[in-house]
């Protein structure tokens, strides 16, 4: 397993875990004077601004893009909103390409509100995500799916396991030594999954693992959304994650994602930075 602490280049800061503070500009130049190697940042932050000017940016900071950070949800009540959710993040993988992201990080959505269809919120996501890898191919980024934690089954993804993520990959792209869909690894949100090990092993076979983020599970939690731990202050085993991460093949960056309204978010942003290359070496 890497040593991060040897090797921060390797590592990679989600711009959700400082809070979106500051303009994006000011956020590259922090974690490029932090010593990461990479940088991940989200929509709000990117659309209606130049691209390309943001992404010059980056790469004048020294800094590459693990991924692009998140997909509109997809599953919707009318033809008309689902037609519009599909284009929505069709021109999110423009602006991916346009930063030089190598995936595009789909949060894929739950049940429309007012329905109770979760199988028929699935039937939309995996016709959608369909397109989308078209659509992605053709701008050279690749689909990440990104399973979360079922609690969020309801509202923000009614993909919650690994070994779904990674069927529907298959289902869609069938079996392929490159494949251009893929999945997120999150360990806040399938570290309590007792297949874990079996289905990281499955997703390395498969080359389908195209991210890895690091944080970590507060008990008590007082938010299920926004009260993300930083590595090590909570219950999970990141670094037994992260070996069979790496066991499995994976050899892209260890990116940081924390949503903590009330602790994190509320910090400098150097401060911040500063605590994860630590924990990043010590607890990841």
């Amino acid at each position: 397993m890497r040593d991060l602490g040897k090797h921060p280049e390797a590592c990679s800061i989600n711009t959700a875990t400082l809070g979106f503070q500051a303009p994006i500009e000011t956020v590259i130049d922090a974690v490029a004077r932090a010593g990461f190697g990479g940088i991940a940042p989200w929509r709000r932050e990117v659309e209606g601004h130049d691209v390309s000017a943001i992404a010059r940016r980056i790469r004048e900071a020294g800094l590459t893009v693990s991924g692009y950070c998140r997909s509109t949800y997809i599953p919707a009540l009318t033809e008309h909103d689902y037609k519009a959710n599909v284009a929505a993040n069709r021109r999110a993988i423009d602006d991916a390409a346009a930063l030089g992201s190598p995936c595009f990080v789909m949060v894929v959505g739950g049940l429309p509100e007012g329905s109770k269809d979760i199988s028929g919120a699935r039937r939309q996501v995996a016709e959608a995500t369909a397109l989308l890898l078209d659509h992605g191919k053709n701008a050279g980024v690749k689909i990440a799916l990104e399973p979360l934690h079922p609690v969020y089954a309801a509202e923000r993804s009614c993909l919650s396991l690994l070994s779904e993520a990674l069927d529907l990959c298959a289902l869609i792209e069938g079996n392929c030594s490159d494949p251009w869909l893929g999945t997120i690894v999150d360990v806040y949100h399938l570290w309590w999954d007792p297949n874990l090990s079996r289905d990281l092993a499955r997703a390395g076979r498969e080359n389908r693992i195209l991210g890895f983020h690091a944080c970590d599970w507060l008990v008590p939690t007082s938010d299920i959304l926004n009260d993300r731990g930083m590595m090590g202050d909570g219950v999970i085993d990141v670094p037994q994650i992260r070996q069979m991460v790496e066991d499995s093949g994976y050899e892209g960056s260890v990116e940081v994602e924390i949503f903590s309204v009330n602790n994190w978010w509320r910090r400098p942003i150097d401060e911040t930075l500063r605590t994860c290359r630590e924990r990043l070496a010590t607890s990841t």
